[in-house]
């Protein structure tokens, strides 16, 4: 076993798991800006609502078209309920789609049996 190897009280290697950390569901896109350098820029409220850091891996599903991309998060302005595509992103999507917004987080198989992500649900009706 490499020295710096997790190990449980067994002697065999820690596991861990990849699981849901954070989700914005359904979460509409007000905007499109194919002349960035990429992300997806976010409500500072609708990130902290879920737990997503500024510049964090995110994981983009797209619901009208099926598209999936990755990319990260950055923060718009507070209040202002954006959810804008940018860069090659832009590509992706389209303003009023859906997307359900992911981002995941490694933790040991004993704390993944009792995790619970945080999501929030945007309606039909969602900005």
């Amino acid at each position: 076993m490499d020295k710096g190897q997790a190990t449980a009280d067994s002697g065999r290697a820690v596991m861990n798991l990849t699981l849901l950390k954070a989700k914005l569901h359904r979460i509409r896109v007000t905007e499109a800006c194919l002349d960035y350098e990429g992300s997806l820029t976010l409500d500072p409220d609708d990130m902290e609502a879920v737990g997503i850091l500024p510049y964090e891996k995110i994981l983009c599903a797209d619901v009208e078209n099926g598209n999936r991309f990755e990319t990260y998060a950055i923060a718009g302005k507070r209040g202002s309920h954006v959810c804008c595509l940018n860069g090659a992103a832009a590509h992706q999507g389209k303003v009023g789609d859906r997307l359900i917004v992911m981002c995941f987080a490694q933790m040991a198989a004993d704390e993944a049996k009792t995790w619970i992500p945080k999501v929030k649900h945007f309606g039909t009706q969602s900005r």
